[in-house]
């Protein structure tokens, strides 16, 4: 067990216990004629989010840990002697990892440059969470009425990621365990159906968004939704800053339906350490969409004294 969590670890994946997912049939029956939904595979009720920084860890860890409030989680160490910061939200995580050096990638505003550009978080009480802003030093986000009866502010966190801060006072505890990432993206009906037929996430209905200006595409899983919009083709990308991780009981799936659909490749099906198999997706516009599944130990476990 504790080689398979260092393994977990090791590739940033959480070692949170979320209920057993199986394995799709693949052959046998009529389930074999049937398309396998990738979302059907997911091992936890959400996805989790990775975003990788170009300033001080420490900034980044105040914004995220002290100003949000979001619960930090142990981190972990990578690769070369680098370190990934980890927080909770609900049953997802945000994943912090410094950038390659001297990597410069495109901002800016959230409609010049697709990519994974907004994540969104919901909190209860406006006052405190400003309160909390001003106390680090910051300016207090500017609130204004928002979609769903909500209130809303956007931010930038310390390396120019924009954050969405909502507010819905009153709301059921679980609002506050949801998790929302926004993509700018080309083409709209493309990404759609990469979301919809090839991950199979459940689409909702569209929603005019109020903080934007543009029509928001949500997809959800769990407690995490994937809202995707567009402002026309021709931006410049963005496609290393965040991404999109997915924790699931079949990579193989993933790889055969990519490969079927044409879908691109950014890192092929391989190992990843002792106990972990990977593959990296591009999404329409290249935003990575990575997959890793934890390989069960075949060996027979020892007699318990």
């Amino acid at each position: 067990m504790k080689s398979r969590a260092f393994s977990m670890l090791a590739a940033g994946i959480s070692v949170l216990a979320w209920p057993a997912v199986a394995p799709a049939q693949r052959a046998g029956g009529n389930d074999a004629a049937k398309p396998v939904a990738i979302a059907s595979l997911l091992t936890q009720p959400s996805m989790n989010v990775f975003r990788r920084f170009t300033v001080d860890r420490a900034k980044v860890l105040e914004f995220y840990g002290d100003v949000l409030g979001l619960k930090a989680l142990p981190p972990i160490g990578m690769p070369g002697g680098s370190q990934m910061s980890r927080f909770q939200v609900g049953t997802s995580e945000i994943k912090l990892t410094g950038s390659t050096p001297g990597r410069q990638d495109k901002s800016g505003a959230v409609r010049e440059t697709t990519g994974l550009r907004v994540f969104t978080f919901f909190f209860p009480d406006e006052a405190a969470l400003t309160a909390r802003f001003v106390s680090h030093g910051l300016p207090a986000p500017a609130f204004k009425a928002r979609e769903g009866g909500t209130r809303g502010a956007m931010v930038l966190d310390p390396d120019s990621q924009w954050v969405e801060l909502v507010v819905a006072a009153g709301a059921p505890p679980e609002t506050f365990s949801r998790l929302e990432v926004g993509l700018t993206v080309s083409d709209l009906e493309k990404s759609r159906a990469f979301y919809r037929e090839f991950v199979g996430l459940e689409e909702l209905p569209p929603v005019e968004s109020a903080m934007l200006g543009v029509t928001k595409y949500p997809f959800r899983h769990g407690t995490m939704t994937v809202n995707v919009w567009s402002f026309g083709k021709g931006l410049p990308a963005n496609t290393y800053t965040a991404g999109i991780q997915y924790v699931i009981s079949d990579v193989e799936v993933v790889d055969a339906k990519a490969k079927a659909g044409g879908v691109t490749i950014t890192t092929p099906l391989g190992k990843f350490g002792t106990g972990l198999r990977t593959i990296w997706l591009g999404d329409p516009d290249g935003i990575t969409n990575y997959f890793a599944q934890l390989m069960r130990n075949t060996q027979a476990a020892p007699a318990q004294p």
